[in-house]
């Protein structure tokens, strides 16, 4: 990344992900390099979908995102974020709570450890499960990010911790735009979709995206298009859109 505040589109770890718990894997991964003082920010913002590691996790209809996170100076982040469909604005559509450390490796290298929760309720918890995840990362000023992660899916009878590797890139270009390229790998996380799509439900599926960013001061706006050998096919009920379009608003 290569702004400060802690918020990216597709969660620079993860391609294809909407916006706003967005904000809590941004700081679990890029905090600053050299941070002095502890430092509390907010986010607010709309994205056209969830999408996570290339799979939708709500509809394709506008989303309203809100997040705050915590960095110490010692390296322990903390983070809380909420989001709910615009024309449904009474219920959360996904929540997420996040805690990580992170470990100046040198100069220009930092390694980042952390725990994050995903809850859905109402019609999401119909199509999507809550899920807990642990991951390592390695991260390359803020510009390369190269991540593990081990998932594991709450309520769907499998104890079986699921995987990912996800890479990401973000190269700066003039007036404030920049290029943002990510790709993964992944088991799905919910077996009784996959064994529609004629797969072993364990079977890895590959991901990715390509956007423009534009970032200057608070403000933030990313479109980019979203790849997955899994993401165009219904889950439950849910398909991925091949673009996502998010604005935001930091303080």
């Amino acid at each position: 990344m290569t702004e400060r505040r802690p918020f990216c589109v597709n969660r620079g770890r993860r391609p294809g992900v909407g916006a706003l718990s967005i904000a809590l894997v941004a700081a679990w991964l890029v905090p600053p390099l050299h941070a002095q003082s502890s430092n509390l920010t907010g986010v607010v913002g709309i994205s056209s979908q969830l999408v996570d590691r290339g799979v939708a996790n709500s509809p394709a209809t506008p989303i309203l995102q809100g997040a705050v996170s915590w960095t110490s100076p010692t390296g322990w982040s903390l983070g809380l974020s909420a989001s709910t469909q615009v024309r449904s604005p009474g219920q959360a559509a996904e929540t997420v709570a996040q805690v990580s450390h992170y470990w100046l490796v040198s100069e220009n290298w930092q390694f980042r450890a952390g725990l994050l929760y995903y809850g859905y309720a109402g019609d999401a918890r119909s199509k999507v499960y809550d899920r807990a995840e642990t991951g390592v990362s390695w991260i390359y000023r803020d510009m390369l990010t190269f991540g593990l992660s081990a998932i594991y899916v709450v309520g769907a009878g499998d104890s079986q911790p699921k995987g990912a590797a996800d890479i990401n890139f973000l190269w700066p270009l003039a007036w404030h735009f920049s290029l943002s390229l990510g790709a993964g790998l992944a088991q799905p996380l919910e077996a009784r979709y996959s064994h529609h799509y004629g797969r072993d439900s364990d079977s890895p599926y590959s991901y990715g995206q390509a956007g423009l960013r534009w970032a200057n001061g608070d403000w933030r706006l990313e479109l980019a298009r979203i790849m997955s050998d899994q993401g165009r096919q219904p889950r439950g009920g849910l398909r991925t859109s091949p673009w996502v379009a998010t604005v935001t608003w930091s303080f």
